[in-house]
This record gives C-alpha cells, structure tokens and sequence, in this order.
C-alpha cells in the first residue's frame, strides 16, 4: 500500500525554503520515526519549476504544478489501518502533521491511497 501527498506549499514560503525545510527538517523527522509508523518506503519528488515543466504545462492545458510529491510505502493495507491502535504510532503521527504545519498548505495539499499496479517495469 502506498499513501500519496500532493504538497501545496505555504503562501508565506518561496518555492526554495519549502523543499529546503521538507527535505532537511522533515524528512530525517520521518527517518526517526519510520519504525514506529511501520514505514517501507519514503520519498520526496521535488517540482522542477524550469521552462520545460512551462512549456509541458502550456502544451496540456495543466493547472498549476504541486511543489512536491511525498510517496510512503507500507507492506500491506493491513499494517496501515493498525496503525490507529497504537500510542506510539499515534504520537509520532501526530508529530509529523504538526511539523507539516510549518510548510505545507494542508487545505490544498490532496492525500490518497492506493495500491500500485504496474503497467512498464516491475516494482521493488
């Protein structure tokens, strides 16, 4: 299973600071606590905000891009919902969303979760 967050940045932060904050703060948050939240996997996809992201953008039609994908795996939906029965998973949760208070514009930041299907390649 994988849980997927599209991150809108705070309107108070450029582009810059948000993935410097996300990449240098958060992230080694996520790092300590990945045991506790029975976390496979964990990455960031950071926007290219260059001209070809423009030109890409002006030749579909797209709105404008998310500041960064966040991608966390688990092994199974099972491991995901058990997660609400523990103290320690829950405090570290709550952790997590706090820090995502000083960064990410929640109200614009979309989160689902899956599993993935591949269609070219294999997984793993």
């Amino acid at each position: 299973m994988k849980v997927i967050y599209c991150l809108k940045r705070l309107p108070s932060l450029t582009p810059d600071q948000f993935l410097k904050y996300w990449f240098e703060v958060h992230g080694p948050l996520v790092r300590a606590h990945q045991s506790v939240l029975r976390i496979v996997r964990y990455i960031q996809v950071h926007t290219d905000r260059g001209p070809f992201l423009e030109k890409l953008r002006s030749y579909r039609g797209s709105p404008e891009p998310y500041d960064g994908v966040a991608e966390i795996w688990y092994e199974s939906r099972e491991a995901l919902e058990t997660l609400g029965r523990d103290p320690a998973a829950r405090a570290a949760s709550r952790l997590l969303y706090e820090d995502e208070q000083r960064f990410v514009d929640s109200a614009r930041s979309p989160i689902w979760f899956g599993e993935e299907h591949s269609v070219i390649g294999k997984l793993g």
